[in-house]
């Protein structure tokens, strides 16, 4: 391609937020490219995954109603372990499930999702070129104005990586350094075929309702958690570990999931499933201060995992609706702006109007919460400690609960004033 011939746009990385920005600039008759390094969108990702439908909506109105998705997210929930005992607390808001109401959230499988979502942009005029890895980026007078992959040179306006986290275009536009080690975790993910019957019964689930549930305690005392989502016909099943500390254990990553799979509390709702997929990918960990100080230069954005837009509250982690806000952002500001340096500060303000950036710094204090270290271990055997004492009966007189909480507190290392630091920390975090 000559630069003669060049784009509108061209987008690398067919993942949500890059679909989600072509979807709209090819709506609006953009030319534009969308290159993708994996055989098919979606198949090197790894998420969870869960899609909160307001962003599918935001791209398109009745968006919903045709996405390839899974279970409506009705429960909400979250378990402790501790050694082989749990705690789980289980929201359920039948209101997501009412007719005609869109639900807040639906499990997906990426995969398919993603596979879909590329072909809804490809219909209505985007390009979308799979199988192809980008080199470099190319540069004239200070601005990005195209893509060179392997011997070919491609030229466009715009160019917008959507390339996940460690983007290595934005390291080539000179907007991010390698990516460190704390500033990520290591997610492993495995897919579990099981009957949609069974599904519904280990989890009380009606056939159009689905669970998330967030794992504390999971992870031997490493930062980290696991997650669990229901899908129509399989469950995914996963955990998120920081490396630097993963290493320093002594089992490998792989085997701490084993362990948290074969839990008493966990095996049971996996018992007699076939896996079907199994990976591992870097997870995006700073929330709003992972953010990269610049986001954007002449001729160049970024958006999605490659801006760092994830949040993890410790309830609940936001990803895939992130990214397509900022894809939605991003289209928007090509849209809006004549001048090609105008591209970059009108994207920024999007992000602002749409209150992805305001909705990341709400909740930036839940990084200082989760830097506890005492949480991801010690924290969840008092919690079950205090339920064992709570709900055991053995004809004795039975101490109070404030007498066995102090107990179960003292014979787990942690004084009084820690635990009260702890709670002030945890309170002006949030």
């Amino acid at each position: 391609m000559s630069e003669a011939d060049k784009m509108d746009v061209i987008i690398i990385g067919a993942g949500p937020a890059g679909i989600a920005c072509a979807y709209i600039l090819a709506q609006a008759g953009k030319e534009v490219l969308v290159i993708e390094r994996a055989e098919t969108p979606g198949a090197k990702n790894v998420t969870g995954g869960r899609l909160y439908t307001y962003a599918l909506e935001m791209v398109d109105k009745g968006l919903t109603e045709e996405a390839v998705l899974e279970r409506k997210i009705t429960h909400e929930q979250i378990m402790i372990l501790s050694q082989d005992k749990a705690i789980s607390i289980d929201y359920h808001d039948p209101s997501f499930n009412r007719e005609g109401q869109v639900p807040q959230s639906y499990s997906i499988l990426r995969a398919q999702f993603d596979e879909w979502f590329a072909a809804k942009a490809e219909e209505i005029g985007a390009m979308v070129a799979c199988g192809v890895k980008v080199d470099d980026l190319i540069e004239k007078d200070g601005k990005i104005i195209g893509v060179v992959a392997g011997e070919d040179e491609m030229y466009a306006d715009v160019v917008i990586a959507a390339d996940g986290v460690n983007s290595f275009m934005a390291q080539k536009a000179g907007l991010i350094k390698d990516i460190s080690a704390h500033q990520v975790g290591v997610g492993i993910k495995e897919v579990i075929e099981l009957p949609p019957d069974t599904i519904q019964e280990r989890f009380n689930l009606k056939p159009d309702e689905g669970a998330a549930r967030m794992i504390l305690g999971c992870t031997e005392g490493i930062h980290g958690g696991g997650f669990l989502y229901t899908n129509r016909e399989s469950i995914s099943l996963g955990c998120v570990l920081m490396p630097e500390e993963a290493a320093a254990h002594g089992k490998s990553v792989h085997e701490i999931f084993q362990d948290l799979k074969m839990h008493p509390a966990i095996y049971p709702l996996i018992a007699g499933g076939e896996s079907i997929e199994y990976g591992a990918h870097l997870v995006s960990e700073e929330g709003y201060r992972g953010i990269p100080q610049k986001i954007y230069r002449e001729g160049f954005l970024m958006i999605g995992d490659a801006a760092g837009f994830v949040i993890n509250t410790g309830y609940s982690i936001r990803g895939i609706d992130l990214a397509i806000v900022s894809g939605v952002a991003a289209a928007r500001a090509v849209l809006n702006t004549s001048a090609s340096d105008q591209v970059g500060p009108a994207y920024l303000q999007e992000l602002k109007n749409i209150e992805l950036l305001p909705t990341m710094q709400a909740v930036d204090g839940y990084a200082d919460l989760l830097a506890i270290p005492r949480i991801y271990s010690s924290y969840p055997r008092i919690a079950v400690g205090v339920f064992e004492r709570l709900f055991t009966v053995n004809g004795q007189k039975p101490n109070s609960l404030i007498k066995n909480t102090k107990e179960v507190i003292k014979s787990n290392g942690v004084s009084m004033w820690q635990l009260f630091k702890d709670v002030l920390r945890g309170y002006k975090s949030i």
